[in-house]
């Protein structure tokens, strides 16, 4: 689950493998998450919602979104532009009509074609010249890419592809590279006899174009029929000519694409700073999918002891992908896994049960493009999934009671399940190809599965032995879930009509400006309730840490009393059904965790429990992370709040040599005074929030299942990697 942290001036990744470290190793390190960090599983992305400026007393936001201001501002806010808006609207004739020509609609409105003008979007640039370069490998004519993230802030990929076509193109009467790189919709992906590519997951001929426009500069080299071919761009439009050499004998067959871009500071609201893990997950999936391609991964540093390399290649396509995503737990049994072609579509497939996981991982992928919200081809494999094991269990006697039918949820309990598709016409919806409309594959899919999973399972009679005791032990787990929650609503637990005692409402009944912090202990809760405006801001006290849900079963769960609190006090309702925002009490949800070891560890037991209840939470941009000060420091009757190392040192320099002070170090929030925990915590004015989002399902449930999971040989190897991370001067001991 890949949480980014993005400051108006610099995007940083973060993972929760450091939240960990944070909470099994020292608090002193509580100070580095706004440092950069590289992990190798990157998974939840953090987005402060307020950006400080530099002065330590005086701390006031410059950011001015809806997040960063209090609800009364942002009403005001708005107020004034509807105001002027009116005023303009008046004057509403045809003057007024822009016709936005060639690539300017990308550079009006970037949002549109890369899904952000932050970390997410200066991401998606190289996933659209990656995406073009496994295209041609898919095609059969490339086998390796070279990805290199520059020190200058540059990336440039190379594939040893065909090379995109030099001749003048009949429509536009300019070279055919210039058309891909200068016109929108322009590519050889789009089908038919006259297509360059049967499978792409390139479609709508816009994501070279759209690079290329939302670059600065950007230099093409194409080597391709004994010749070597440069054109430079910027911002869109060509700068030189298309320039052309004879390569010498001894390269005279190479051939291939270069593409080297430097992203546009002018559109990008964070610093051009590319994360090296972020697209080494991207990579590390594209070769999972692509078992003949070897994609190789580079950054430069200005010092070139500090230069990292990887290479990835995996023979074992996606069987090697669910090994790696099942590598901390335990399996039931081998990877079972196929590869076949059916009307057309090539189908491949890997899954594995695992006795340790209550939940399921599915993830789906079309012409390797990732398929986040699903489509026909997971509802085939989930169709045919369910039907297949309730067929042998009957067959099989595994079933007794001809009344009982295993239901989906119950049959992928504990399954990680790996769908790839590669379909000639893919229907996408919308640019970002979030999820596949195709009806024929549902169809295809669910055959293709079916047939290969009984005759599978038919001949390893153990393993579906295994599997339907799994899947019967998740009914049965229902229906206690199911009892203890009509249990639960009988104590009126769960109605909206009785709260949980130590909740302290807000008087606002309108849930898109309530917010409620989620504290540990009442000496917290204490300083937090008589700090806060009570005009919309909650407080939900907690006794101690909460039940670990990721080795738990729902009855266990529900009948936790402060799991109860959380799922009556936020309006949550239960867990499987469709999520409602509507329903919610509070549209931000702030974990406010004291600065040590235990507090670290009560918030990744909240995110577990959010993730893992109601992962929409994070979808709809409900879960914040509150960050107090870590130093008070008074020098006479001044006091300064520093909210890390950095800030701490950067304000002793700023002290004369002789000067004399006092820092206080606050480890927990009951330390400080309810005025003082207002002004450096929870006053929207001055306060910093992260939000959390969910940026890659596969990454987050990996590093739940590690974190919070039954396996301990993993947690060890964490806290032996980071011990050099740890200030052992800091160590509470």
């Amino acid at each position: 689950m890949a949480l980014l942290l993005r400051p108006s001036s610099s995007s940083y990744l973060l993972s929760l493998r450091f939240m960990a470290s944070r909470f099994l190793a020292s608090s002193s390190l509580h100070s580095s998450s706004v440092y950069p960090l590289s992990f190798s599983r990157p998974s939840l992305i953090f987005k402060p919602s307020s950006v400080r400026v530099n002065s330590p007393l005086k701390r006031v936001s410059n950011l001015s979104t809806q997040n960063a201001v209090s609800p009364r501002a942002f009403m005001s806010t708005s107020t004034t532009e509807a105001l002027q808006g009116s005023a303009s609207s008046k004057a509403y004739g045809s003057d007024q009509i822009q016709v936005l020509q060639g690539l300017d609609p990308v550079r009006k409105r970037p949002g549109m074609y890369i899904g952000s003008t932050g970390p997410r979007g200066l991401h998606h640039l190289v996933y659209e010249i990656l995406d073009n370069a496994v295209d041609e490998a898919q095609a059969g004519f490339a086998s390796k890419i070279d990805v290199v993230l520059h020190a200058d802030g540059s990336v440039s990929i190379t594939d040893n592809g065909r090379g995109i076509p030099t001749d003048l193109h009949p429509a536009t009467k300019k070279s055919s590279l210039e058309t891909v790189l200068t016109v929108l919709h322009a590519g050889g992906k789009f089908g038919g006899s006259s297509s360059g590519y049967s499978v792409s997951g390139g479609l709508h001929g816009v994501g070279l174009s759209v690079v290329n426009a939302l670059s600065e500069a950007l230099e093409v080299t194409i080597w391709r029929d004994g010749m070597e071919y440069e054109q430079k761009y910027a911002r869109g439009n060509p700068v030189t000519t298309l320039l052309s050499q004879i390569l010498p004998p001894e390269l005279k067959d190479h051939q291939g694409t270069r593409i080297r871009f430097w992203p546009d500071k002018e559109v990008f609201t964070t610093a051009i700073q590319f994360d090296y893990n972020t697209i080494a997950g991207r990579i590390r999936e594209l070769a999972f999918l692509n078992p003949k391609l070897t994609i190789a991964l580079k950054k430069e540093d200005s010092d070139p002891d500090k230069d990292q390399y990887n290479e990835y290649f995996y023979a074992g396509g996606l069987i090697e992908y669910v090994t790696w995503l099942n590598a901390d737990k335990k399996p039931l049994h081998d990877v079972v896994g196929f590869r076949k072609e059916k009307e057309g579509i090539l189908i491949d497939v890997a899954l594995q049960w695992c006795s340790d996981a209550y939940s399921d991982t599915m993830l789906g992928y079309a012409n390797s493009i990732r398929t986040v919200d699903g489509g026909t081809h997971i509802d085939g494999t989930k169709a045919a999934l369910t039907r297949t094991l309730n067929s042998l269990g009957k067959k099989s006697k595994s079933i007794k009671d001809k009344d009982i039918t295993l239901s989906g949820e119950h049959v992928r309990e504990g399954l990680t399940c790996v769908v790839s598709v590669k379909v000639p016409n893919p229907e996408f919806e919308g640019q970002t190809k979030t999820r596949l409309g195709n009806p024929e594959v549902r169809k295809v899919v669910d055959q293709s599965v079916q047939e290969y999973l009984t005759e599978y399972l038919e001949l390893h009679p153990d393993i579906l032995d295994l599997v339907l005791s799994k899947s019967l032990n998740a009914l049965k787990a229902a229906l206690a879930a199911k009892r203890a929650r009509e249990l639960v609503r009988q104590k009126s637990v769960l109605r909206s009509s009785s709260l949980p005692g130590k909740l302290a409402d807000c008087s606002s009944t309108n849930p898109e400006e309530s917010e409620i912090f989620i504290v540990e202990g009442d000496s917290a809760g204490g300083s937090a309730k008589q700090g806060r405006d009570r005009r919309f801001q909650a407080i939900l006290p907690l006794r101690g840490k909460i039940l670990n849900i990721e080795r738990k079963d729902e009855a266990a769960m529900y009948k936790n009393e402060e799991i109860q609190n959380l799922i009556l006090g936020l309006g949550l309702g239960v867990k499987g059904e469709d999520f409602k925002k509507e329903a919610l009490r509070y549209h931000k949800i702030i974990i406010l965790t004291d600065a040590d070891v235990d507090g670290a560890h009560i918030r990744t037991l909240l995110l577990t429990f959010f993730f893992r209840y109601q992962r929409a939470l994070f979808d709809e941009g409900c879960i914040y992370v509150g960050v107090p000060p870590l130093y008070k420091v008074e020098r006479g009757k001044q006091a300064y709040y520093c909210y890390d190392d950095a800030e701490l040192r950067k304000l002793q320099s700023s002290f004369p040599s002789n000067a004399s002070y006092n820092i206080q170090r606050f480890k927990g929030l009951g330390e400080m005074m309810p005025t003082q925990l207002w002004e450096t915590t929870m006053d929207p004015e001055q306060r910093l929030l992260k939000q959390l989002v969910v940026e890659d399902a596969a990454e987050a449930n990996v590093v739940f299942s590690s974190l919070m999971g039954s396996r301990v040989d993993f947690r060890k190897e964490l806290i032996q990697n980071s011990a050099s991370m740890i200030n052992l001067n800091q160590l509470d001991i």
